[in-house]
């Protein structure tokens, strides 16, 4: 039975997904090419540098690929860059349709459907649009705005707790959450942490591969996110666990920079002697990051929810209880009921022992 487009369309998103961990810094895209509604050929972004969905969805259709229909997560890119411009690959193919998922907003690669009908292609679209959006929330996020997609995790005890009052915190969470935990950061193309946090926890701040559960089809990822230490003071010494493994390491502070060993440092404007988190996320943006995973002390996460600056709350919560003199989640000073920060829960759900309660800040806009 042929397809219809909707199912063609939803058909190229979860071909999309299979280079979940894998493309970053490029954008998760699907490509299906069909005639009458079957499929002649299929292809999906594997790795930022190789061949894009729809040239691998072409090679893969051959010759059948004149006159058919091309069904894409997002708009084919215009400009030539690690590899021609898919527009250009559709073009010369013969394909004589594109369906697309939604418009790219990238500034430079932005154009493929302007560029389709001056060849005489027909471009319909977009559909499916909230599906295909959702596979790349941070790379969408980041071009129509210049920062990343900002995710907050937190570990904490049902009494909002989150160390003993003596620091101890390993383990409040259990071993599934742990390793729920590398998803999260295996899909993030920088991990940020404070120095507060870096100096009595000593974190790697790595994907463990051997914790890593992928779903089927899924690519592992090529490369460790990026791993942002914000150290205002530069306190930060050579003997921490973080500059002993694999990965690229970013000191942000805000006094004049000095050379640090396996580590580039950025000064960022100064407000009140702390680094500016908006300019440090607009320089992320900058390095091409879209989706940051923020695992931090108490300081800079409330620091970043008082700024506005969290898209999302990811919070393990641990069925245990750890008293009053506990740590806090967030260091929030609020005074009046009116100060606290409206949040919308958009899941819950068991993760081992503990709950994963996934949340976003309401925007009075």
């Amino acid at each position: 039975m042929a397809e219809t487009s909707a199912a063609l369309m939803a058909r190229a998103a979860r071909l999309a997904r299979q280079g979940w961990y894998s493309t970053r810094p490029n954008p998760r895209v699907g490509c299906v090419i069909a005639r009458d509604g079957e499929v002649v050929g299929e292809g999906w972004h594997q790795r930022a540098g190789e061949s894009h969905a729809e040239v691998l969805a072409l090679r893969a259709a051959g010759a059948r690929a004149r006159g058919a229909t091309a069904y894409v997560t997002l708009e084919p890119c215009n400009h030539p860059g690690r590899t021609p411009p898919c527009s250009r690959a559709l073009i010369d193919a013969g394909i004589a349709r594109v369906v697309y998922g939604v418009r790219d907003p990238h500034r430079i690669a932005a154009g493929g459907l302007e560029t389709l009908q001056a060849a005489g292609i027909a471009v319909e679209g977009p559909l499916l649009e909230a599906e295909c959006r959702a596979l790349n929330p941070g790379f969408l996020v980041r071009c129509e705005r210049g920062w990343p997609r900002v995710r907050l995790k937190l570990a904490a005890s049902l009494d909002g707790r989150t160390a003993m009052a003596s620091g101890e915190s390993q383990w409040i969470t259990g071993a599934a959450a742990r390793r729920d935990v590398q998803r999260l950061r295996a899909e993030s193309c920088a991990i940020v942490t404070g120095i507060g946090t870096l100096l009595a926890d000593d974190p790697r701040l790595t994907v463990r591969s051997e914790e890593l559960v992928l779903d089927a089809g899924q690519a592992p990822p090529t490369a460790q996110p990026l791993r942002v230490v914000v150290d205002s003071k530069l306190r930060i010494h050579p003997e921490l666990h973080l500059f002993h493994t694999a990965g690229e390491v970013l000191v942000a502070t805000a006094l004049a920079p000095r050379k640090i060993a396996n580590a580039a440092v950025v000064t960022l404007p100064d407000r009140d002697g702390k680094v500016d988190l908006l300019a440090l996320l607009r320089h992320l943006g900058e390095r091409h990051c879209h989706e940051v995973l923020v695992e931090a002390g108490a300081k800079l996460a409330g620091a970043l929810l008082a700024a506005g600056l969290v898209d999302e709350l990811v919070l393990y919560v641990a069925p245990k209880l750890l008293g009053s003199d506990g740590w806090p989640l967030a260091e929030l000073p609020f005074t009046r009921l009116a100060e606290a920060i409206d949040l919308r829960i958009t899941e819950i759900r068991a993760v081992g022992t503990d709950w994963r309660i996934t949340a976003t800040p309401r925007r009075n806009d």
